[in-house]
């Protein structure tokens, strides 16, 4: 019995049948010196989908506050925020991981970016997100890896 469970794993893997990565809650994520040093999912950040959930307005909508250079191509940057190009220099993934996941953990209630994986965004939340978060653990995951690429 226990070679058909292992048989079935290596399948399972082998053939992309396995279940998706586990993710941490939302209200168990671990906020330490404005830090978020586990990931919130045992998949690595693709910095790739993390550019694509960055730029989506339905999704990140960084953008719509922050300025990244190598993203001239897409329109209506923010200036309500701080440029991001060399995002990577001035912070730690630990940290860019804090920010991403819950802002208002790290700059105060007063800042105007919501927590994107927090059950905690605010007033007048968009009917659909009410009772969760504005991102998945892996979207926070790859917009943390896109973040990392920004170096100068």
């Amino acid at each position: 019995m226990k070679l058909a469970g292992a048989a079935t794993l290596v399948a399972a893997v082998c053939f992309g049948w396995a279940t998706e990565a586990a993710e941490v809650a939302p209200d168990q994520v671990k906020f330490e010196d404005n830090m978020v040093a586990a990931s919130l999912t045992d998949a690595p950040g693709n910095p790739e989908e993390g550019a694509k959930v960055f730029v989506n307005r339905s999704l990140g909508n960084c953008l719509a506050c922050h300025v990244v250079k190598s993203l001239g191509k897409e329109q209506f940057h923010g200036n309500v925020a701080p440029a991001l190009d060399g995002a990577a220099t001035r912070w730690k993934t630990e940290e860019l991981r804090a920010i991403v996941a819950d802002s208002k953990k790290v700059f105060g209630e007063q800042t105007v970016m919501p927590g994107f994986y927090s059950m905690e965004v605010g007033d007048n939340v968009r009917k659909d997100l009410v009772g969760k978060p504005i991102l998945t653990a892996q979207q926070v995951e790859d917009v943390v890896a896109y973040l990392a690429t920004l170096k100068e």
